[in-house]
């Protein structure tokens, strides 16, 4: 009869240890609240690739097995950014300041023509539109509780040590940075340490937020490097780190108040930045060529196709040509059922080559012109002729249309294959013959002697004769160096070709190969008691591109070491640019270079020249023959760099040789103009003296009086242990555990509190981490509503650029920090005040508080959430 009580005694104690036994502290309940459900709202947008190349296959940044495809977001970020047209006046009016405020003060000294600015402008619009893209696809309230929650913590536990070393605030900074150690962030060492590290993490961002190839440019990437960190980034951290703004921040937090409700109705979209890039200038380039001459002039359109090859968009060029075919014969009377079925085929063809999503040569268009296309393709051949009268086909090529003339033919007049074409027969003596003799044939002029001829006559001669030279300074044997730097040319025309012309040399016939790897007596190196043997490759060639004239094939060896073969790529690379599918692996430069080193790279530098020589622009290359030769450039491949041509000496040369063409009347501009130009020379008792960038008045603007110099820490820092309980002892993760540890290291919560608060992170935990997420939502949507946008960038733009305005006093920065304060501890619910103690809440509130008041720290704070938030938005930096 007592059996019943028993089974339920022992069910309960069941119940009781498995139930503890299956939740322990590292099990979680899921989420209880089931009508609140977060998920992340990301605009669909297409990737974008740093340079602008991407497998159109596999999909891949660098891939040299499939040929590249049309990124079109690569030179356009802007495509399907639209914005509210109030932001997007707000912002061009920032970025109309920086223009106003750093370019236009010199640039309007030097000449009234736009052009420069104007890509300055594009470059601008670029740089904005790839960070809106990259912020559409950051999943922003996840990144602020996993990852920024997480930093800050780790600066709560570092101030809360050095409050225990130090009871007065004025020292807390000190001590805190003295916590730091060496993991204090390297822009806090000092002030200039910071605009070096924005310098250089600027730097580091230019393949992937400017266009594509800009960066090669190299006026242009040293203008944005200042003048972004230097003008812009720098007063920014400092605005966000002064401890009135984070107070300013902190009172807005607190707040309870409805936000700000919008007083006028949401204004239209517009594109991103369209009417701040306009161009302004109304004076067209010289060189700026237009679609239609390109088209007309068989040898630039040959070059204008290389280009595409290049840009993996030759097949924008061949849907136009195709589209103009078809029209031509569409549009006729009467067609037969013959024609309409040729037509219909081409319609199938132009649809899978050039709209389905899979195709490789796709154009995106818009979704009507597609499916009208699909209609027709898919149906009967009949309706072939409804294409005489629907808009799709005509829609299709006014776009295609647009994007040849305003996206590819602008960087088509700033590519290498234009400027190559304009200096065509300047290259060399023997190609600057051969295209002479062409040119006299033909009776026409190419390139850059349209433009002489436009200034023909300007250089009148009034010259004596047997008038003295002056010598400018220049030493015996100096002009004839000169000479010799500016033929340093690459020579595509052989040396057979003036005694064979019948003849050409075809490096393509060539076979080479590389069967060992040898040593080499130095002669550099020969010394008396002994000589350096060094290893080298020993190439192998065959030469079979002479049997046409009775020449049977040619047998020797070529013995090269490791680092010519690298000059002789960026001697390659200057002048044809990059070849994807040949390239040497990357050179080591620490390290010995010996003979097992040399004999495991056998193989891939063979691959290299074998590629090289299957390339047509290089069949015809003197430099890849001179390198392939016994005795050919025995010197110029063992120099680690071209032959360097000093310009200084080229430019007083100049003088002398306008004089020897009759053209002495130039001397004093050119010698005004060199004197104009020369940096003042060092004195010479204070060779060390030498002024670098930033000059000395720059340097009184970078240091200021709240920040000083940063932590005024020299770089050699003692690398001691730092102890970090956060990072080594405890496992924090999450708002519930962020919570719990301020509570036990900042408030000091008893132990009773502390075990109640654990259980009921089993319960709670999961359930507080997703309405966190949820509530930063709605938050940040609220903050992304038009008029708040509108309010911020005003905020930041007054904060970098009004430097005319009377700045905060004193009494009032007081005033705001001690009303900080008061709103901090009423923040505190009583209830928790109750459950830790008044003093306990003070001392808490204290600690938080002072630690905010410190500029350094705020900075250091500042530079590490920069950190993760360019690490999210660039996840390329991270590999």
């Amino acid at each position: 009869r007592y059996l019943h009580v028993l089974m339920v005694f022992w069910s309960f104690v069941a119940g009781v240890v498995t139930f503890y036994c299956s939740l322990g502290p590292d099990s979680l309940l899921p989420n209880i609240l089931f009508t609140i459900k977060y998920k992340p709202k990301q605009l669909e947008l297409p990737e974008l690739f740093p340079h602008g190349h991407s497998c159109a296959v596999c999909g891949k940044v660098k891939c040299k097995r499939h040929r590249p495809t049309l990124l079109l977001e690569n030179y356009q970020p802007w495509l399907d950014l639209k914005v509210p047209s109030k932001v997007d006046a707000s912002l061009s009016e920032v970025l109309e300041l920086v223009l106003e405020n750093f370019i236009y003060p010199w640039y309007r000294n030097i000449t009234d023509d736009e052009s420069s600015v104007d890509e300055l402008r594009g470059t601008l619009r670029f740089f904005a539109s790839v960070l809106v893209r990259r912020i559409h696809k950051v999943d922003i309230p996840t990144v602020v509780t996993k990852k920024m929650l997480k930093a800050a913590m780790k600066h709560v536990e570092v101030i809360a040590k050095a409050r225990q070393k130090v009871k007065n605030a004025e020292f807390l900074q000190q001590a805190a940075l003295e916590e730091y150690g060496p993991e204090l962030h390297v822009a806090l060492r000092s002030r200039r340490d910071e605009l070096h590290y924005l310098r250089k993490l600027t730097e580091l961002l230019f393949p992937y937020i400017l266009p594509p190839k800009s960066t090669e440019c190299r006026s242009l990437a040293l203008l944005i490097r200042e003048i972004l960190p230097g003008s812009v980034f720098l007063p920014s951290m400092d605005f966000l780190a002064d401890p009135d703004t984070v107070n300013h921040l902190l009172l807005i937090f607190i707040d309870d108040s409805p936000p700000e409700i919008a007083t006028e109705p949401t204004s239209s979209l517009v594109p991103f930045l369209q009417k701040f890039a306009e161009p302004r200038n109304k004076k067209p380039s010289v060189l700026k060529l237009e679609l239609k001459e390109i088209r007309d002039q068989q040898d630039l359109l040959f070059r204008f196709m290389n280009f595409l090859k290049q840009e993996g968009a030759v097949h924008v060029l061949q849907f136009c040509l195709t589209v103009e075919e078809f029209n031509d014969r569409i549009l006729r009377p009467e067609l037969s059922d013959t024609e309409k079925m040729s037509l219909h085929e081409e319609v199938q063809k132009i649809y899978k080559t050039y709209c389905l999503e899979e195709s490789i040569d796709k154009i995106r268009f818009d979704p009507f012109i597609v499916e009208e296309i699909q209609r027709i393709a898919e149906g009967p051949y009949m309706d072939v002729v409804k294409l005489q009268t629907m808009r799709c086909l005509f829609e299709a090529y006014e776009h295609v249309l647009s994007l040849l003339e305003n996206v590819f033919t602008p960087m088509f007049c700033h590519s290498d294959e234009y400027f190559r074409h304009l200096l065509r027969g300047a290259e060399s003596p023997t190609r600057n013959s051969k295209f002479n003799r062409t040119t006299q044939k033909r009776g026409e002029s190419f390139g850059i002697s349209k433009i002489g001829n436009k200034i023909k006559g300007v250089f009148k001669s009034s010259a004596m004769e047997g008038a003295m030279l002056p010598n400018y300074n220049l030493n015996e044997g100096e002009d004839d160096f000169i000479e010799e730097g500016v033929m340093v040319m690459e020579d595509d025309s052989p040396e057979e070709a003036v005694t064979t012309p019948n003849t050409p040399r075809n490096l393509a016939a060539w076979k080479i190969t590389i069967p060992y790897v040898d040593f080499f007596d130095d002669p550099s190196l020969e010394r008396k008691d002994r000589k350096e043997r060094i290893p080298v490759f020993c190439i192998d060639v065959e030469r079979n591109d002479r049997r046409a004239v009775g020449h049977e094939p040619e047998h020797w060896s070529v013995y090269r070491r490791y680092l010519e073969f690298y000059v002789l790529e960026s001697k390659l690379t200057e002048f044809h640019g990059t070849f994807p599918d040949a390239q040497l692996p990357s050179k080591r430069i620490i390290g010995p270079k010996n003979y097992e080193f040399l004999k495991s790279k056998r193989e891939e530098f063979q691959e290299y020249l074998q590629k090289l020589l299957q390339h047509p622009e290089l069949s015809n290359s003197q430099l890849l023959a001179d390198f392939l030769s016994p005795n050919g450039g025995e010197t110029q491949f063992l120099d680690k760099m071209l032959p360097d041509v000093n310009l200084g000496k080229i430019i007083k040369s100049v003088p002398g040789k306008l004089m020897k063409e009759k053209g002495q009347h130039l001397e004093p501009f050119i010698m005004n103009f060199i004197n104009s130009c020369e940096s003042p020379k060092p004195k010479p008792s204070r060779p060390e003296l030498t002024i670098l960038s930033p000059t000395s008045e720059n340097n009184k603007k970078l240091f200021n009086d709240l920040f000083k110099n940063n932590a005024n820490r020299s770089e050699n820092t003692e690398r001691r242990q730092n102890q970090n309980y956060f990072m080594e002892m405890l496992t924090v993760e999450g708002v519930y555990d962020y919570l719990m540890y301020v509570g036990r290291v900042v408030f000091r919560i008893p132990d009773w509190l502390h075990h109640l608060l654990m259980g009921g992170r089993i319960l709670f935990k999961n359930t507080l981490e997703l309405y966190t997420d949820y509530y930063l939502h709605n938050k940040l949507e609220q903050l992304f509503e038009e008029h708040r946008l509108v309010s911020l960038i005003t905020l930041l733009r007054d904060a970098v650029f009004c430097e005319n305005t009377e700045p905060r006093s004193l009494q009032d920065k007081q005033k705001r920090a001690k009303q900080t304060f008061e709103e901090m501890m009423r923040y505190i619910p009583d209830l928790i005040g109750k459950c830790i103690g008044e003093e306990a809440k003070y001392e808490g509130i204290r600690l938080l508080f002072d630690g905010l008041q410190q500029p350094v720290l705020n900075k250091q704070l500042t530079y590490v959430l920069l950190d993760i938030g360019i690490q999210e938005l660039f996840p390329e930096l991270s590999k």
